[in-house]
């Protein structure tokens, strides 16, 4: 096949007839590019720096802009996005079911409490960027700066505490003043960034000392557990004495008010009887007399009570007898 039967070569001479076209294709490829160098998008969650010859001039907004060609530069930082820092541990896959991993991550989470403790602490730092300004030119490496920030603080905090404390109750407590401290201190640094929320992914013992310590927690929830049977028998059995102690007060109050009450009425009727006898003593005798006898004679039965003389005895008994 000849080649030059397809493609026949240009002839001396013949290229200067198609230099207007090349130039205008040249010109049109350098329009292309420089509009594409003018013109520029800034999506919803982004914000747009302008910078001329390295310096800062602006930050725009989302949506279409123009800036000048080579003279100016633009860098998209995403304001909107929330971003996070991992500690102690790495995502490996985010999804339904996450999968984690803690290779070479045991400097950052090992941490020593106040009581002398070791205590491994697995955290998470999200946070945004509030200042894009701040954030490209006032710190060299702001998120690996942040981080130092958080490992510091995190280490200051959990130093305070007991590693009970740092297990159990305290966690909220010791998460909300980290986020407090890396917030102020990244506004001290102008960082650029604004902390959004700081989460205790994990706090456990050290693996070596891991079941020692879930020993002791066991040892510590039996304690619990006994002290709150005895304090629920101590609730069950001291308001019951004392109700029966309030009781038996009670009723021996009352008792004594019904013997005093007694004797008081006793006295009074016998003040009554004695008043009565001195204004007539004979009548008063002969009834007090009468009314005692007519209380006793009912209860003797068959029984008669004569004289001495025992006169007309066996006529009552044979009566008697008759009546039976």
């Amino acid at each position: 096949m000849n080649f030059y039967r397809f493609n026949p070569p240009i002839r001396s001479g013949e290229w200067k007839k198609h230099l207007p076209y090349y130039k205008y294709l040249l010109y049109g490829i350098a329009a292309l590019v420089l509009l594409s160098m003018t013109f520029f998008q800034i999506r919803p969650e982004e914000a747009g720096v302008i910078t001329r010859f390295g310096k800062y001039i602006r930050t725009e907004s989302p949506g279409l802009h123009v800036k000048l060609p080579v003279l100016e530069r633009l860098y998209k930082v995403a304001v909107e996005r929330q971003h996070k820092e991992e500690f102690g541990f790495r995502t490996i896959y985010s999804g339904i079911r996450s999968d984690y991993a803690k290779s070479g991550t045991s400097n950052e989470s090992l941490m020593l409490t106040g009581d002398l403790n070791l205590a491994d602490v697995e955290w998470v730092v999200q946070y945004r960027i509030s200042d894009p300004y701040k954030y490209l030119f006032k710190v060299r490496e702001p998120v690996s700066t942040m981080r130092d920030i958080s490992e510091a603080c995190m280490r200051q905090i959990v130093g305070d505490r007991t590693v009970n404390e740092v297990l159990t109750v305290g966690r909220a407590e010791i998460a909300a003043i980290v986020h407090q401290e890396i917030q102020e201190l990244c506004t001290e640094y102008s960082l650029g960034l604004k902390i959004e929320q700081v989460i205790l992914q994990d706090v456990t013992p050290p693996d070596p000392v891991k079941d020692a310590f879930n020993a002791v927690n066991q040892a510590q929830q039996e304690k619990e557990t006994l002290i709150n049977q005895a304090r629920s028998e101590y609730n069950k059995i001291i308001p019951k004495a004392r109700g029966q102690a309030e009781e038996t007060i009670q009723t021996a109050t009352g008792y004594a008010a019904e013997r005093v009450n007694n004797a008081l009425g006793e006295a009074a009727r016998f003040n009554a009887l004695y008043r009565e006898y001195i204004k007539a003593p004979e009548i008063t005798k002969q009834r007090l007399y009468l009314e005692t006898m007519q209380k006793v004679i009912p209860k003797l039965g068959n029984k008669i009570i004569t004289d001495e003389k025992g006169n007309n005895v066996l006529p009552l008994l044979q009566m008697q007898m008759k009546n039976l």
